[in-house]
């Protein structure tokens, strides 16, 4: 009897020929890309090159021009807002900002989405809150308000809150900029240890190549609205694409050490 092949898995994420602008800004132009489920891809380049666009056209906050937008099997390009809140469920967002509520305290932050959902009890709230501000490495912040917090410290809480919603991915949007390379470190070990024990998919909005080079499974580069390139940190750095040189060439100069990651 032949043996029966088995089916390569399904991209979690894709985008298909996405095109989008504003008024004369080609912001992107044509790009593909996809992520596996579980996988971590870091997305690239320069300011401006529509990074986060792309996050915010994966959230439906935006939509493309053309182009398609697959979630899960499911193309979501034309959906409207009350369809894609269900998609909302399954993939989350965290901000540059934190985008927390200032009134509330870290704690409350985090119980927000448990609490939302009306299925548990305050016990249980309690349990999973406190696990999850120990994870992220904030429990002793618990009672405070994120106004007392740093611009890391905050955004290690919304990746709990992010998390207490259970989610099946996560899009990080530069999660160590404006940070000290110590936090920016603390932050990358934070998204590394969410990849490895809860095996959720991942798409990290970087401009630091110290960043993709931990968490990368794949790499999406992005330049002029183009996909310069997309493959592993390994292909990344073997590269001869002269303006991916240059990226890499003006990544080394202006980084920490490399070792201090290790």
């Amino acid at each position: 009897m032949a043996e029966r092949s088995s089916s390569p898995p399904q991209p979690f994420i894709a985008f298909e020929h996405v095109c989008k602008r504003f008024g004369d800004n080609v912001v992107l132009d044509d790009v593909s890309f996809f992520v596996l489920p579980g996988e971590t891809l870091c997305i690239i380049g320069r300011s401006g090159v529509g990074k986060s666009v792309s996050l915010e056209i994966i959230m439906g906050f935006l939509k493309p021009d053309s182009g398609r937008i697959i979630v899960k099997g499911e193309d979501v390009t034309d959906f409207n807002e009350e369809q894609m809140q269900s998609i909302r469920r399954d993939v989350t967002m965290v901000f540059q900002s934190g985008a927390l509520f200032d009134s509330l305290t870290v704690f409350e932050n985090v119980a927000f989405p448990l609490r939302q959902r009306g299925e548990l009890g305050e016990d249980q709230i309690d349990q999973i809150v406190n696990g999850l501000l120990g994870m992220v490495g904030v429990s002793e912040m618990a009672h405070g308000l994120p106004s007392d917090l740093s611009t890391g410290m905050r955004r290690a809480v919304a990746i709990g809150r992010a998390l207490a919603a259970q989610p099946e991915a996560i899009l990080y949007d530069e999660p160590t900029t404006m940070v000290d390379p110590l936090m920016a470190h603390l932050m990358g070990n934070l998204i590394q240890k969410v990849k490895i024990q809860l095996r959720l998919t991942s798409i990290v909005v970087t401009h630091d190549m110290q960043i993709a080079e931990k968490l990368a499974d794949r790499v999406l580069f992005l330049h002029e609205g183009k996909a310069e390139f997309f493959g592993s940190v390994e292909q990344l750095r073997q590269t001869t694409d002269p303006v991916l040189q240059e990226f890499l060439r003006l990544d080394e100069r202006t980084l920490p050490n490399p070792a201090l990651w290790k």
